[in-house]
């Protein structure tokens, strides 16, 4: 009996032992359907084209809530989630500086960039000046090329619904294009000597150039979050001669930087803006649309004086 209990103890710690030395490796990420799976490399690509997929495809973002894209190094888990993906959405114009070597590890894996074809507004006065700017999706209008681009993807993934893929897009499209008229009606109560619009990063210049506004900031790309003396002076003094009477920032990167500016210059800090990452559910920006209108009330309210100091 005392051998017998000694070789059942003997086995149940050789178990254990194997266990703990085997690698915890997270299992691909099973579908649960046998819908093709589109991966995105963000969320907010990923809201875009569920509106577009509906329930024919599913739709999945590579980053999570709140992961700031431009710097994003994919891990070991998100190289094992696209196995069984049937394509991959990026942005493109430099945004997802890890896509190309994550898409080359993904094997045969197609991708849409969706940015193809749209004419960039060009970085100025830095050291990427003349670069493409990647925030094309901040604008209602420019989003319209992506949805086009999303539709043409997944009618050559899903021939068979083709014709949803495109009644869905075009009925999205019109809820852009009066998203468009909200903004630019909101926009409008703006006075016109302050309509300079204040972030850390330079991601607002296609919403800016398509409603009017100036814009300024503290850096370029987040790719880049290190806010030199000599900017960080420059727009101090931009704040101050513009009398700019709000400043605001992003919520993928440090606001620390950007409360100085307005500690020295006496402008509000205005709220935090939602531009690379959409909110959960119960914040204030879960999807595109509702991005775009939390962002735009921040603006009015801040460049009108209004809200409280935050």
């Amino acid at each position: 009996m005392v051998a017998r209990r000694l070789l059942f103890a003997i086995g149940v710690i050789t178990a254990l032992l194997v266990a703990c030395a085997t690698p915890n490796r997270r299992a691909p990420v099973a579908t649960g359907t046998s819908k093709p799976v589109v991966l995105t490399t963000f969320t907010v690509l990923a809201d875009l084209a569920q509106q577009v997929a509906g329930d024919r495809l599913e739709v999945r973002s590579i980053t999570k809530l709140g992961a700031e894209v431009h710097g994003y190094e994919p891990t070991p888990s998100d190289l094992e989630g696209t196995q069984g993906a049937s394509l991959i959405v990026q942005n493109g114009l430099g945004l997802e500086r890890w896509a190309d070597r994550f898409v080359s590890s993904a094997g045969s894996v197609p991708t849409v960039t969706l940015s193809d074809g749209l004419q960039p507004e060009l970085i100025a006065g830095d050291v990427y000046a003349g670069q493409p700017n990647p925030h094309a999706w901040m604008s209602p209008r420019r989003t319209e090329h992506y949805v086009d681009r999303l539709v043409k993807a997944f009618s050559q993934l899903d021939p068979a619904g083709s014709a949803s893929f495109r009644q869905r897009g075009e009925a999205y499209k019109q809820e852009l294009r009066q998203l468009d008229q909200e903004l630019r009606q909101a926009l409008d109560q703006v006075p016109p000597d302050q309509r300079l619009l204040v972030s850390c990063e330079g991601a607002f210049t296609y919403l800016a150039r398509d409603y009017g506004l100036d814009e300024a900031y503290l850096w370029p790309v987040n790719a880049e979050t290190q806010v030199t003396p000599r900017r960080l002076a420059r727009l101090i003094d931009t704040v101050k001669n513009r009398r700019v009477p709000a400043v605001f920032c992003e919520s993928t990167v440090s606001d620390e930087a950007q409360r100085e500016v307005a500690r020295a210059t006496g402008a509000r800090f205005g709220g935090t803006f939602f531009v690379d990452s959409l909110s959960d559910s119960s914040g204030p920006a879960p999807s595109l649309l509702a991005l775009q209108r939390h962002n735009v009330g921040l603006i009015v309210k801040g460049l009108s004086g209004q809200g409280p100091q935050q």
